[in-house]
């Protein structure tokens, strides 16, 4: 199953399967006592991401068509749940670092994109002109203590209290055990898109200070809709954390998660532009000018001045 977003990026997901290379190319090689040996030929030119879950080996030569195509190669969880370490190709295009960077280091635009980022998650249409980031911040907790309160209700458990400490793990009650779990996955999925993208998961614009600010920033925007309903829905569960993840994982087909991800983070850097996915063959490397942005590179400059 390889799912087309707006950019032309494909993501592929393996697992209990070997992946290797022979004289035609890449394949999936997997076996079993019902269908005995069977081989699929991975298409390798199209695939921007492939992530490679538990019960998968891949070698070396594999490994290196997949680099040369361009293609992100990502160690993940079950289901593509938890992104453990990825091998990005030297050819990876940083057009989308680049504007992460630009936007982050621009007080203006970071503010910009933050704003964006709230908007996103109240819907469009919502959110007054000029409503500064300390009232959209305000509106934002309270439309997430509104959905405690209505789901409490829904589910009949009486009064919820967000509570997340690592120290009294099991002394928290399901919902907050199924939330915490489903999260984690959440932001797994989110760190592959990142990923994918040749993005930093340090450079947030809400959140900032560690590692997967930019994480935090993502994932953020789909809590209410997918891991905050799920935790309820597993009040009574007497295996909440692992209920959640089986659960999180099953729905992720029906959410089309990872696609939907990298489209809303290219359209929160670069809202409404062709996002044509560059081939790496034709992209060369240009160099920084301060006047003009970029000039070619591979050329020598020495008769230009």
């Amino acid at each position: 199953m390889l799912p087309r977003v707006a950019d032309s990026l494909s993501f592929l997901y393996l697992d209990i399967v070997r992946v290797l290379q022979d004289d035609t190319g890449v394949l999936a090689e997997v076996s079993s006592e019902h269908y005995g040996r069977q081989t699929v030929y991975l298409p390798t030119a199209a695939l921007s991401c492939v992530l490679l879950g538990p019960g998968t080996s891949i070698t070396a030569p594999a490994l290196t068509t997949l680099a040369r195509h361009g293609t992100t190669v990502l160690a993940t969880g079950a289901g593509g749940v938890r992104c453990y370490a990825a091998a990005q190709p030297a050819s990876l295009t940083t057009k989308w670092l680049e504007r992460q960077a630009r936007a982050w280091a621009e007080g203006g635009q970071r503010l910009r994109t933050a704003t964006a980022m709230y908007e996103k998650r109240f819907g469009p249409g919502t959110v007054p002109p000029g409503t500064s980031l300390h009232q959209l911040r305000g509106m934002e907790g309270q439309r997430v203590k509104a959905q405690y309160k209505i789901l409490a209700q829904q589910h009949k458990i009486g009064r919820f209290r967000r509570n997340y400490d690592p120290s009294r793990w099991e002394e928290q009650d399901p919902v907050n055990l199924a939330l915490s779990s489903a999260n984690t996955c959440l932001y797994g999925i989110v760190h592959a898109a990142i990923h994918s993208l040749g993005m930093s998961p340090a450079l947030g614009f809400v959140h900032q200070g560690n590692q997967q600010a930019l994480v935090y920033d993502i994932a953020d925007l789909y809590k209410a809709e997918l891991t905050i309903p799920l935790a309820f829905s597993l009040h009574s569960s007497s295996h909440p954390e692992a209920q959640a993840r089986r659960s999180f994982r099953d729905g992720l087909r029906l959410f089309r998660l990872l696609p939907r991800i990298v489209h809303d983070i290219q359209d929160l850097l670069d809202p409404g532009s062709d996002r044509e996915a560059p081939d790496p063959e034709e992209e060369l490397v240009d160099l920084w000018d301060p006047v003009t942005g970029r000039v070619p590179g591979g050329t020598n400059h020495a008769n230009h001045n």
